[in-house]
């Protein structure tokens, strides 16, 4: 399966399968197991139930005030002022708006814990989500999703939402996919993860080394291409599902990362992987 169409052929798509196996067998280096535990060293408090519901942003509800449905769970956009949100707390606002069938209200409470402070009145946060909304296929588009995250899993529920909502990208409509999957008893195979720009750059780097060392990817255009910062294909995605459940697993091991069942959640391994950064000599 090629990444994307277009591209210079089955040969390149071999030596990115390549990679992924080495990534795969190797997992997460050891300058990141210590980053990271660095990290839950700094965080552990925040964080003490191994979950990273406490990650909270900052937001400011007054410069939303043209966006409706409004999370009744969220600060009001009357509200003077900036509000905090956690994930639990859109956690709630997502499960609260599932169970009515509320799909564009569940994806306005991810899609502002999202943007946070970057929102601004008439800017790209505020304006692109109400062209979104004004979309006449939205809801049925997100309907779909959820029912095949619930029905044949987050690969399936991603390739149903990539490119079907104009101006609604990967890096916002896996943060719906991801609160939903908290929301949703059972889900098909893994959960759904987080995957924007800054995480896409985190495999890079890893990809990059893996395929140094390996062979495979000399000048980490492989790397580059597969882990770009945007647009990344179904298959991708699920090889980033089962590389990060697997580090998750990895990193439950390690003395300096909590233990399982909670420390194995791979959503703390996200939160944490965001967060940090590692020297190659570290």
């Amino acid at each position: 399966m090629n990444e994307q169409d277009g591209q210079d052929g089955r040969g390149r798509q071999e030596r990115a399968d390549a990679v992924d196996r080495e990534m795969a067998a190797r997992l997460l280096p050891g300058p990141v197991v210590r980053a990271l535990g660095r990290w839950w060293e700094t965080n552990a408090a925040a964080y003490a139930d191994g979950t990273p519901g406490a990650h909270t942003v900052r937001c400011t509800p007054g410069r939303w005030a043209q966006i409706t449905p409004w999370p009744v769970t969220l600060a009001p956009t009357s509200a003077s002022g900036d509000a905090a949100v956690s994930r639990a707390e859109v956690a709630s606002a997502a499960a609260d708006a599932l169970q009515r069938k509320a799909f564009t209200e569940a994806l306005v409470a991810t899609y502002v814990w999202g943007k946070g402070k970057r929102g601004t009145p008439g800017g790209s946060g505020p304006a692109t989500l109400h062209k979104i909304l004004a979309f006449d296929g939205l809801d049925t588009a997100l309907a779909g999703a959820v029912t095949a995250l619930h029905e044949h899993g987050a690969p399936q529920a991603y390739a149903a939402l990539k490119g079907q909502v104009p101006g609604l990208g990967p890096a916002f409509f896996t943060k719906f996919l991801y609160f939903t999957g908290l929301a949703l008893e059972p889900v098909h195979g893994v959960r759904p993860l987080i995957l924007d720009r800054v995480l896409a750059r985190r495999m890079r780097r890893m990809a990059a080394a893996v395929g140094r060392e390996s062979g495979h990817d000399p000048d980490g255009s492989i790397a580059a291409w597969v882990w770009s910062d945007s647009n990344w294909t179904p298959h991708r995605y699920r090889i980033y599902l089962s590389f990060m459940h697997a580090a998750a697993n990895q990193m439950a091991k390690d003395e300096n990362w909590p233990p399982p069942p909670p420390g194995a959640a791979a959503d703390l391994l996200e939160c944490a992987l965001f967060n940090v950064g590692w020297e190659t000599s570290d």
